[in-house]
């Protein structure tokens, strides 16, 4: 099983007229292949996984294997509320040549998520999945939140081996650091915290600012691993307007408008999601210049 570790970016998905541009992967991948990326999530928060269909789910997590080298990770976004249908697109994925599955929090009945509820599901998944289960801790979208001490009990768990925490609070991924086993994965989800994180004694990051900045994040965990704090903190500081610009404040459409004018193919969201205006797109490309990500 490849080490999960290091920074691997929620890949966009790509989409023309609304129908994924399955031909557009290979463009990005011949880009992301020559930086140190460690892997690649599809169908993550930024890779719009909610407005995918189960078989365009299973054709990325295809065409991406076909994309990227053995020695790099592939991780597929496969939770939902059913535990069946999480289990089943978990398994499939592992058939398709996915070596880890990131499984979202279930959120729907939001007053029935306590403790017990979440040891249920992510136990009942973890028993029946053919490969390693990471959990996938985001606040901003679900509206719930996952405590430290759920995740150390989850941990127990043979298959259940890491979790992406999208949260900014940093004592949180600190105590889940501090509470989980040494060979628990707590992996960053967004790079406003990276730094931190990783000073805390995560093992990576999972971060939308990777699809555009990969090489940045890369040298922000290899100066933090060879004890330049202060240049990995300068380093850090210098992408929080990036980073802010592509999630926070103009979300997908944001990040899909920055790697157009990066190379990359970044193209439309999907429906019901818009396009940026022009105005929009000229913050973006400032904010990029300033950064010093775009000449």
């Amino acid at each position: 099983m490849k080490k999960l570790q290091g920074i691997m970016p929620p890949i966009a998905t790509p989409f023309i007229n609304d129908e994924v541009a399955y031909d557009k992967l290979a463009q990005n991948f011949s880009r992301w292949s020559k930086t140190g990326l460690s892997g690649f999530v599809v169908m993550g928060s930024n890779g719009e996984s909610v407005f995918l269909t189960r078989n365009e789910k299973l054709k990325l997590v295809e065409e991406v294997k076909k994309n990227i080298s053995n020695d790099k990770l592939l991780i597929a976004g496969t939770g939902s509320d059913s535990i069946r249908e999480t289990i089943s697109l978990s398994n499939e994925s592992a058939d398709l040549g996915a070596d880890y599955v990131l499984i979202l929090t279930p959120s729907f009945y939001k007053s029935e998520m306590k403790p017990a509820a979440y040891i249920k599901y992510f136990f009942s998944v973890a028993d029946k999945t053919k490969i390693p289960v990471i959990i996938y801790n985001v606040p901003k979208f679900t509206g719930v939140d996952i405590e430290a001490e759920t995740v150390a009990k989850l941990a127990e768990h043979k298959n259940i081996v890491g979790i992406k925490n999208s949260s900014e609070n940093v004592r949180q991924t600190t105590e889940m650091i501090d509470q989980s086993p040494k060979d628990f994965a707590v992996i960053i989800g967004t790079a406003s915290v990276l730094y931190p994180g990783l000073d805390a004694g995560a093992v990576g990051g999972i971060l939308a600012l990777a699809n555009i900045a990969p090489n940045e994040c890369v040298q922000i965990q290899k100066f933090v691993e060879e004890g330049k704090h202060t240049e990995a903190l300068e380093l850090q500081k210098k992408m929080l307007p990036v980073n802010k610009a592509i999630t926070a404040k103009y979300g997908v459409a944001g990040l899909k408008a920055a790697m157009d004018m990066l190379g990359y193919f970044g193209g439309e969201p999907r429906s019901p999601l818009s396009s940026l205006s022009d105005m929009d797109k000229q913050i973006i490309k400032q904010i990029l210049v300033t950064a010093q990500l775009l000449n």
